[in-house]
């Protein structure tokens, strides 16, 4: 993959009057007429911006799409948060059903990566083929890179990589760069969208291997330290250990966000710690479901 070069790296804060996060498809689903799969694929509108965050793993996403009354063909973006296949999986559908969008990629997506787990072969969960070829196609005008942070319009952005500051978060699974597993990936690629809308930041993970507390400290960095309106994706806490939840809870305390909506990689024990620390303010993400703001 040959991503064009950044664009501007000053990114400012306006509020947006409306802002809709609907997801395509995940791991589970709000309506059995919907597919599910492990995976994730958010529709984004925000300020007449029309965004597909991630692609899910398949082109399951689409029939849902079309089923939810969203036309895809409308997209200016697609933003890949990281470069794993069920993020991934669905590029060449998305690129096909959204010819004129343009492509918001770290400049690393493209890395081999395997899960090596003990006892178990090596699984490659990189780029697929499909996606990787529907990417190498693409007109470079099409593609911008995001090895820096990126604006896609006024209070609107993406992080680029996210520094790993905190103590006691990591990438969060058994990842390599070699099928041998001496190599751990650090999945240098994740990132995050932001969107500064009226009543604070929105942040859309993918999957936050840089740590859902990196994350929102580096959006807010990029957004100018707003308020936090909501989270919204994986936060990838499915194997933390009991300090991890518990130092990142009390992490989340400390930004105050008025809403969770968590989902895929999240993982149903840290989901259940997240209700009993903030009640209400935590609302499970699903197939189908529809956030506005």
């Amino acid at each position: 993959m040959a991503p064009a070069e950044s664009r501007p790296r000053k990114i400012g804060a306006a509020p947006h009057d409306r802002v809709r996060v609907t997801c395509l498809i995940e791991n589970s689903s709000s309506d059995p007429a919907l597919a599910a799969e492990h995976g994730l694929a958010l529709w984004i509108e925000a300020r007449g911006r029309r965004i597909l965050f991630d692609t899910g793993q398949s082109d399951a996403f689409v029939a849902n799409a079309r089923r939810l009354g969203i036309d895809l063909a409308r997209a200016d973006f697609i933003v890949l948060s990281h470069g794993h296949y069920d993020h991934t999986g669905g590029l060449a559908a998305a690129l096909a059903e959204a010819p004129a969008a343009r492509l918001v990629v770290h400049p690393a997506a493209g890395t081999a990566r395997y899960a090596v787990r003990p006892g178990e072969t090596a699984r490659e969960i990189g780029l697929p083929p499909g996606a990787r070829e529907a990417a190498a196609r693409l007109d470079r005008a099409r593609v911008i890179s995001a090895g820096a942070p990126v604006a896609l319009a006024e209070g609107i952005g993406v992080t680029g990589p996210i520094p790993r500051r905190t103590p006691f978060e990591d990438a969060g699974g058994p990842f390599f760069l070699d099928p041998a597993g001496t190599r751990p990936d650090a999945i240098s690629d994740d990132q995050a969208l932001w969107i500064a809308a009226a009543g604070g930041l929105v942040v859309v993970a993918g999957c936050c291997h840089a740590g859902v507390i990196n994350t929102l400290w580096e959006a807010r960095r990029a957004a100018g330290d707003l308020p936090l309106r909501a989270v919204i994706g994986g936060f990838h806490l499915g194997d933390a250990h009991s300090e991890r939840l518990a130092a990142t809870t009390a992490a989340l305390k400390d930004l105050r966000p008025d809403l969770l909506a968590p989902c895929h990689c999240t993982g149903e024990r840290a989901l259940a710690t997240l209700r009993g620390a903030f009640g209400t303010r935590v609302l499970r993400c699903a197939g189908g479901s529809r956030l506005e703001f």
